[in-house]
């Protein structure tokens, strides 16, 4: 069940990027490039998690919560840089957020 929650928060947060990442193409390429893949790798990692078994299942999520923590640091690279308003990228910043501690509920971090 988290696992069906947890992709459903990672496809909004694709929806949630896609006017953010354009505005910041306007401005970096390459960060916007870096946002496009972060946040897929979330959905995708977690997808591919959820038919798999073990260790293995765990390790994905571990690097879907790794990408989620991306997105939301390339945001703040953003907000910094000057490329997108606070209010553009804050719906994407509160969903890579909400899937972190999702994430960390399905595969808390290794000690």
């Amino acid at each position: 069940m988290a696992q069906l929650i947890a992709l459903n928060v990672a496809r909004e947060l694709i929806c949630a990027l896609r006017e953010p990442v354009e505005r910041i193409e306007k401005r970096d390429r390459s960060l916007a490039d870096q946002l496009r893949r972060a946040g897929s790798s979330v959905t995708l990692n977690i997808r591919e998690g959820a038919e798999r078994r073990g260790k293995d299942r765990e390790h994905l999520w571990r690097v879907a919560a790794g990408s989620a923590a991306e997105v939301d640091e390339a945001l703040h690279v953003a907000l910094t840089w000057g490329y997108a308003p606070a209010d553009l990228v804050a719906p994407a910043q509160a969903l890579a957020s909400r899937v972190l501690a999702l994430l960390w509920r399905m595969a808390p971090p290794k000690r």
